[in-house]
């Protein structure tokens, strides 16, 4: 009782403080979107970030932290598709977003010359069919899950061996894999593109570094603002993915523990 007390304060803590952080950096880049006098297609990108983090966090965190407490399970079959698909969407978006924002800071940061250049949005508008192409592709494959999705109430033998409501029931072993494979390639194809860029940054930054060196007595050598604008980003990438690819080995542990 205890040890489910104090688990699901910690879920609680952790989940209001993410939702906290991500409604204020969403209603700041919304007020800079709108009421700024330079409008950047970067604060587009992190107000549908905070938004779909926003999302993830509440369809993720509130259905573990009332599981947590152990209080009584109200959530019937389409109770957990719901929460189900809200959750998939928002972190497949949340991937997508994240890559987006990741290559956008590598084109902003290229040099004039560069091909990479030649694809730099004019105005944050110019994100809008992406994030829109965003949204129907997690759409659709979170709505191939459904089918699979139930609630963990109708067996209670397997609702007091697990802590989750809704539980991922494929027809056989092998429709589970093949579902677990293809989530797994679409999460690679977009953080694939996230390292990419985040390394073509590396790239540029050392090249800067180097010829700041060169010029080390002249008034250039100062750090250009999208430097270090570039060098924020890519620390943040580099968490990002940590504590996503963290997440997939726990959610792989307890596909593991409970199959």
């Amino acid at each position: 009782m205890i040890v489910n007390l104090l688990k699901g304060n910690n879920i609680l803590f952790v989940t209001a403080l993410g939702i906290v952080g991500n409604i204020i950096v969403l209603m700041n880049f919304v007020y800079t979107l709108w009421r700024g006098a330079q409008k950047k297609s970067i604060h587009l990108i992190l107000i549908h970030l905070g938004f779909t983090d926003t999302i993830l966090l509440l369809s993720k965190g509130l259905p573990k932290t009332i599981a947590a407490f152990s209080l009584r399970n109200f959530l019937d079959d389409t109770g957990c598709k719901m929460v189900f698909y809200l959750e998939r969407l928002s972190r497949d978006l949340s991937i997508c977003t994240s890559s987006l924002l990741t290559v956008v800071q590598a084109i902003t940061i290229s040099p004039r010359d560069s091909l990479c250049w030649g694809f730099k949005p004019k105005t944050p508008w110019q994100m809008l069919p992406l994030l829109l192409f965003f949204w129907i592709l997690s759409s659709f494959i979170s709505i191939t899950l459904l089918h699979y999705i139930t609630s963990s109430r109708k067996n209670t033998t397997e609702m007091a061996k697990s802590s989750h409501y809704c539980s991922f029931q494929p027809d056989s072993q092998k429709i589970k894999w093949i579902l677990l494979i293809l989530m797994a390639m679409h999460n690679a194809m977009f953080q694939g593109a996230m390292g990419g860029a985040s390394v073509y940054m590396i790239f540029l930054l050392h090249k800067h570094h180097q010829r700041v060196l060169y010029l080390q007595s002249s008034p250039l050598h100062k750090t250009l603002p999208e430097m270090r604008a570039a060098q924020s980003v890519l620390l943040l990438m580099l968490c990002f993915l940590f504590f996503h690819w963290l997440g997939h080995v726990f959610s792989f542990l307890d596909f593991i523990l409970n199959k």
